[in-house]
């Protein structure tokens, strides 16, 4: 009897840690994940100062043991989610379970590693609770419409990748035997390198034509790069259209259109709309 006292104690327990590390709809939990914001963003700033070299030789002790204090704070916490959780190994294994390890892995490994802890910028990408934390998860919905759209678009991107790898190694070693080793394109890698800066309207300018001829390929490149980049976004943003399907239906009532394909009434005002006709 008191064994299942203590388990239904414990129990009771686990689930209350639940609602406050995992939960932001209660005061607790809000609190507890503003507190969690912050100390990222703590850990954060600390990363970026330390790799200031005036700054870490003159703050270093310092800077190591509030990262050590951070990751401490960070190690419990991740404990207490796998504690507190209904569903450890799905938890472990979810996006955020992953992201909350690699958080504090890097600050351990740098006992074996040395510099491995600047890699706790990883922390950052815990900011995504901000999300849930700021009642935002209303655009999640938008992003997962994105990531449809891309995985639809895979396909498309493969072929249109495989198009620009052949271009830039075409054009790469065009400019080789162009411009040569005296010019700066060493090799066909070198050249391909120079291809694809350029392709992509980055332009670092390290190497660059010197004849009239590789000059005239690089300008016909320039253009290629204005006219081919704009098409990747062009296949997403076909894909994402057709998930988000919506209509010109307007509303009567209260004049809202973009309604989607499937909808009956108003997602305003409640009244019923008219037929598609498209």
């Amino acid at each position: 009897m008191e064994n299942k006292q203590e388990a239904n104690k414990q129990q009771r327990y686990r689930e209350k840690l639940y609602t406050i590390i995992f939960e932001a709809d209660t005061p607790a939990g809000k609190t507890f994940d503003v507190i969690l914001l912050w100390l990222i963003l703590i850990s954060i700033l600390v990363v970026s100062l330390e790799s200031v070299a005036t700054l870490r030789t003159q703050f270093g002790t310092k800077f190591r043991f509030i990262e050590w204090l951070l990751t401490a704070i960070f190690s419990l916490e991740y404990i207490l989610r796998i504690y507190s959780s209904p569903n450890r190994w799905k938890y472990i294994f979810s996006f955020y379970g992953a992201i909350d390890l690699l958080s504090i892995t890097p600050t351990y490994l740098s006992l074996f590693f040395a510099e491995t802890h600047y890699l706790l910028t990883l922390r950052s990408i815990r900011l995504l609770r901000t999300f849930r934390v700021l009642k935002l998860s209303r655009f999640v919905k938008e992003s997962h419409l994105l990531l449809q759209a891309l995985q639809a678009s895979i396909h498309k991107i493969t072929v249109f990748f495989g198009f620009m790898l052949s271009l830039v190694v075409v054009l790469g070693s065009v400019m080789y035997l162009l411009e040569g080793e005296k010019n700066g394109f060493t090799n066909i890698p070198m050249s391909i390198y120079w291809a694809i800066v350029t392709v992509t309207t980055v332009g670092y300018g390290d190497i660059s034509p010197k004849t009239v001829a590789g000059q005239m390929v690089a300008s016909i490149t320039m253009l290629l790069g204005y006219s081919i980049i704009a098409i990747p976004t062009g296949i997403v943003s076909s894909e994402f259209s057709k998930l988000t399907g919506p209509t010109s239906r307007t509303c009567e009532r209260c004049y809202l259109d973009k309604h989607d394909k499937d909808a009956n009434y108003c997602k305003r005002c409640g009244e019923k709309l008219p037929i598609d006709t498209d």
